[in-house]
């Protein structure tokens, strides 16, 4: 696709159900009720406000590639075609970071950039001109979780105790990054030494999700999640040890793969445990994910468990990928995971949506349980056997690093005070329980066999389940609906893909499971899913940049009357709107003529339903004997859908007669 066609991808619809950023033009729609006025609140855009949305502006006020949301082959087109070079990528990505981590969402998932981002740029423009490309990668700015070493820029774990401290070399996966000729753009903040699924950490503070800020962005990647959603890279690396690459992709509408424990190098990686650590990326498109793995797959000698890739045919994730992989594939969905009922009940029926999607496609869907599941993870997880000890020793073979041991920080108190329960509890157990470690491991030895044994028995390709059974936790409220244990504590491969968005308005994934290696053909299942829905959404709190900036405020306004017949003078709404969209807020002025304090029983933001939410009140705006009514407003990430989509309107509830309504456009203020 070639680089201008990014308008056509904002205005284009993606698939049912979707809602972009721009939304199609709309008028105001009439609602005959019972003492009631209605104004729609819907956006009439033009073709001149989209463009303004388009693009920004680079050097020399020259109009510049737009990065937002732009695939890897999308870059790669600009930067053949001369469209952009890797320099402006990376200016246009660091302006993307400056108007949206630290200002407007406040999403505060960038730890810190690469000071050398724009020579390695410059660099990579320089091998280009004289005729080397050197793959998909070359001249594409990415990002790493903070526990990936660095050895031209720190690598902290997002903890205090490391801050600043830069290891002497690169990660594996790093150094066969930096081969591939990509752009090392900027650190990604993490659950502290990636003890947690929140992303919070002394040195990173609170990562915030770009759907929702105030709810967590999962973990421990939430930093590249939010980061890599809200397009401040092209794609990013995380690692997973129970569900830190999965959780953060289906809480981000991303993808990502949890590889067989041995498919790519886990050296140079800060240890959580190092039989569950796994690395890899999460992405927004199922094709920038297998580009992205096939740079960083294979063997190496530091890190044993690749040994058994040392006799296999090297994976080729971007080769195998089929649109019509699903088609006679047979899928055993996990009724234990997928409940109807209460508050896992919105994300079941996402996912079961996505299944019958893949059925579509030719999967065959099948309901099935795994014989004495929970029996057969207990006691399963090393995390808390391997921790400690790992960790000593990863700063032991690094040499220099300020502190020695997780108990040096907790006795000098260089941790996040939310971490301490979990830091003290691993630092101060005194020696490892060797029986009870050697125990663990021979159960996650029984439950990969019996996993394998039952996808035998039953003839699966692979079992889905949600990859999270609710809507991510609020700040400061403990997540819940994990089910990451099945693949982090079997070594089996795991992808989460997006599945869509629940009536909160936040993404949610399904999950795949697969056999041992089985890793490209769980991608190809996700891209056959993608293709089938189009699921990608992004964020409406990161739009596109105008002029390098974040957008103004949407400035539009509404009024009219009821035609009151038998009334000395008609009564008459006006209101005025400004919505914030980075910051998430709807500025409102409203005020009424014609009536009396006594004659108004509200006013009111009231949403027209559709297939997913019921008509109800959204916000109520004034009250009883209230002609008036200015303020701001907090909107949640689905009354921003509902805004964006059309299904708000401005309603007047009035002690008189019954009213015909009024149909009148919204007139865009500029």
């Amino acid at each position: 696709m070639e680089p201008a066609s990014t308008l056509a991808r904002t205005l284009a619809p993606r698939g049912p159900g979707f809602h972009g950023f721009v939304p199609r033009s709309l008028v105001a729609r009439g609602l005959v009720v019972r003492h009631l006025i209605v104004w729609g609140l819907a956006f009439a855009w033009g073709a001149s406000s989209a463009a303004r949305l388009s693009a920004q502006t680079g050097e020399g006020g020259a109009a510049a590639f737009e990065v937002w949301e732009a695939s890897i082959p999308e870059l790669q087109a600009a930067l053949e075609s001369g469209a952009a070079t890797s320099v402006d990528l990376v200016d246009a990505y660091i302006a993307r970071i400056a108007a949206y981590d630290r200002a407007g969402p406040t999403l505060n998932a960038i730890i810190r950039l690469h000071p050398g981002a724009r020579e390695q740029a410059r660099r990579l423009d320089a091998e280009r001109a004289s005729g080397r490309v050197r793959g998909p990668l070359h001249g594409i700015p990415i990002l790493l979780k903070d526990n990936y070493d660095t050895f031209d820029m720190p690598t902290a774990g997002s903890t205090v105790a490391l801050a600043g401290w830069t290891p002497p070399d690169d990660a594996f996966q790093v150094g066969k990054l930096r081969e591939a000729g990509a752009i090392i753009l900027a650190k990604t903040n993490m659950h502290e030494l990636a003890a947690g699924i929140t992303s919070i950490s002394s040195l990173g503070g609170q990562t915030r999700n770009p759907y929702d800020p105030a709810r967590n962005p999962g973990g421990s990647s939430g930093g590249t999640g939010a980061a890599v959603a809200a397009s401040f890279g092209a794609v990013g690396w995380g690692s997973d040890t129970c569900g830190s690459i999965r959780i953060p992709s289906s809480v981000h509408n991303l993808v990502g793969l949890r590889p067989t424990k041995g498919l790519s190098s886990i050296d140079g990686i800060i240890p959580l445990s190092h039989t569950q650590d796994t690395g890899g990326p999460l992405a927004r498109s199922v094709v920038d994910l297998a580009v992205a793995l096939d740079a960083t797959v294979g063997a190496d000698a530091a890190d044993p468990a690749t040994e058994a890739m040392r006799d296999r045919e090297p994976v080729g994730f971007r080769a195998a990928l089929d649109a019509q992989a699903l088609d006679g594939a047979r899928i055993g969905a996990l009724t234990e995971w997928l409940s109807d009922s209460g508050a896992e009940a919105p994300v079941t029926a996402s996912v079961r949506a996505a299944l019958d999607a893949m059925a579509a496609a030719g999967a065959e869907i099948v309901d099935v349980e795994i014989p004495d599941q929970d029996s057969l993870l207990a006691n399963t997880s090393v995390i808390g056997h391997e921790f400690a000890v790992d960790l000593a020793a990863y700063l032991d073979a690094a040499g220099g690093a300020p502190v020695a041991s997780l108990g040096e920080i907790v006795e000098r108190g260089l941790h996040h005070e939310q971490l301490d329960g979990t830091f003290r509890r691993r630092s101060e157990s005194g020696p490892r329980d060797e029986a009870a470690y050697a125990d663990a491991l021979e159960r996650q030895a029984a439950l990969r066999e019996a996993i394998v044994a039952f996808m035998d028995e039953e003839r699966l390709d692979a079992i889905a389940y949600p990859t999270l059974r609710r809507d991510p936790a609020r700040i400061g409220s403990p997540p819940v609906g994990g089910t990451c244990q099945l693949a982090a504590h079997s070594g089996l491969p795991a992808i989460s893909a997006p599945a869509g968005f629940t009536r909160t308005g936040m993404p949610t994934g399904v999950e795949l499971i697969g056999r041992p290696f089985d890793d490209a053909r769980l991608v190809s299942f996700a891209y056959a899913l993608e293709r089938a829905i189009e699921p990608r959404r992004a964020p409406h709190r990161t739009p596109p940049l105008v002029d390098g900036r974040a957008p103004e405020p949407l400035r539009f306004s509404v009024a009219g009357d009821g035609g009151w017949a038998g009334r000395p003078a008609a009564p008459r709404l006006q209101g005025s709107f400004s919505l914030d969209l980075p910051r998430g807020t709807l500025r409102y002025l409203i005020s009424t003529s014609a009536l009396g304090p006594a004659d108004v029983h509200a006013i009111v933001l009231q949403r027209r339903g559709n297939g997913t939410r019921p008509n109800a009140i959204v916000r109520r705006l004034s009250g009883p004997g209230l002609a008036s009514a200015e303020g701001t407003l907090a909107l949640s990430a689905a009354n921003l859908d509902d805004l964006l989509a059309g299904r708000i309107e401005l309603a007047l509830y009035t002690a008189d007669r019954p009213l015909g309504a009024v149909r009148l456009a919204l007139t865009p203020e500029g």
